[in-house]
């Protein structure tokens, strides 16, 4: 099996999952027992600030970097937060995903945002998409899913609104020239 982790999984038009549609999701992780993503471009109706303001977490006003939305990260565990941002070393949950790409879990970098200690650079999201075993598998298989390697500049620098155009450009080829049907060599 080869893993999807720090990948990007793009939905097709086939995908008639109104959950999922035309959406950009950030692979954390992928092996044999399933899949788990962060979906990077639905904003939800809810400020990183408000954010903030609901855990009681003191920030510093008008910064810029805390002006963004808080982002629909999928259907499960809503109450928890990943924060997708470039590497560094000082927050008690991170996994670092590649040399460009880290996420992190605990409190303490939301404690930090708006400081000098932040991130120069995040998304913040809450709940998540999971796969079960075998799921995502047979989903790519279905052509509902195409997947990238997952791209700094899309995810950090492209506003949210054209992350799904931005990522099927990556592919090489128009996705709205694909069929239902799955060919096999």
């Amino acid at each position: 099996m080869n893993s999807l982790q720090n990948h990007l999984l793009i939905a097709t038009p086939m995908l008639n999952d109104p959950m999922f549609k035309r959406t950009v999701t950030y692979i954390c992780e992928h092996n044999e027992e399933g899949a788990m993503g962060l979906v990077i471009n639905q904003p939800a109706d809810l400020s990183v600030t408000s954010l903030l303001d609901k855990l009681e977490i003191v920030y510093p006003e008008n910064n810029q970097h805390l002006q963004g939305s808080v982002y629909q990260g999928g259907p499960v565990g809503r109450e928890r937060g990943f924060v997708i941002h470039p590497p560094q070393d000082n927050w008690r949950a991170s996994q670092k995903m590649s040399d460009d790409i880290m996420v992190t879990t605990s409190r303490d970098i939301l404690e930090a945002l708006g400081s000098s200690a932040a991130p120069p650079q995040f998304l913040l999201t809450l709940g998540y998409a999971g796969w079960e075993a075998g799921q995502l598998e047979e989903e790519l298989g279905e052509n509902s899913w195409l997947a990238i390697p997952a791209d700094p500049e899309l995810l950090f620098n492209t506003p949210p609104s054209e992350r799904w155009q931005k990522a099927t450009e990556q592919l090489g080829f128009d996705v709205w020239q694909l069929g239902p049907d799955v060919g096999h060599a």
